[in-house]
């Protein structure tokens, strides 16, 4: 099906446009896990904490939207648990669970999954609606993540949440704009 004659239904997301087979699904979960491993790259440290600033919790919530929440869940577990197996492509090229960040890639887990399935519900065909599935995303990697963060370094949750949440909220707010532009975009090119 050709984006030119592509026609959407109600329950789809971006990833069902493109013809159904396993390898398709294969394809699209490996590639998700990928691209989140690739974002994690985009690495920048934040002074004062331990979990930098990367392009992975965008890229999480990217995968969980445009491939639903099956696919997207699956695609984070295979980041997830690849970068535990050794796979050097946590946030600037760590690896294991070992790391006080960890416990936002179990958050973005969770998040794909929910976005994911908000976007079956057409949270990713307006502004306004993308807008509100990634700041709860967020939310929900925040909420995991925090307290992960707390456990693993023997932080208060009043310092954990200096370190782990305040300093990332301005480019979460960034992140949720760009999707704002984005999948609304794309799905307006696809009804053309």
């Amino acid at each position: 099906m050709s984006t030119a004659t592509a026609i959407t239904r109600p329950g789809e997301v971006l990833a069902d446009l493109l013809p159904v087979s396993r390898v398709r699904d294969v394809a699209l979960v490996a590639g998700g896990a990928v691209l989140t491993g690739l974002a994690a790259q985009i690495a920048v440290p934040v002074p004062g904490s331990p979990v930098p600033v990367t392009g992975q919790t965008f890229a999480a919530l990217l995968v969980g939207t445009a491939l639903g929440a099956g696919r997207g869940f699956l695609s984070l577990a295979l980041y997830a648990l690849a970068g535990v197996a050794g796979v050097p492509w946590f946030a600037g090229g760590a690896s294991g669970a070992a790391a006080p960040s960890f416990g936002y890639i179990l958050g973005m887990l969770l998040a794909s999954t929910v976005v994911g399935a908000l976007a079956r519900r057409g949270a990713d065909r307006s502004a306004l609606r993308t807008a509100a599935a990634m700041l709860l995303g967020e939310a929900l990697v925040y909420a995991v993540g925090v307290p992960y963060l707390a456990l693993a370094t023997g932080m208060s949750a009043n310092a954990a949440i200096a370190a782990g949440l305040t300093p990332f909220l301005i480019g979460d707010a960034l992140k949720a704009a760009l999707a704002m532009g984005l999948l609304p975009t794309a799905w307006k090119l696809v009804r053309k």
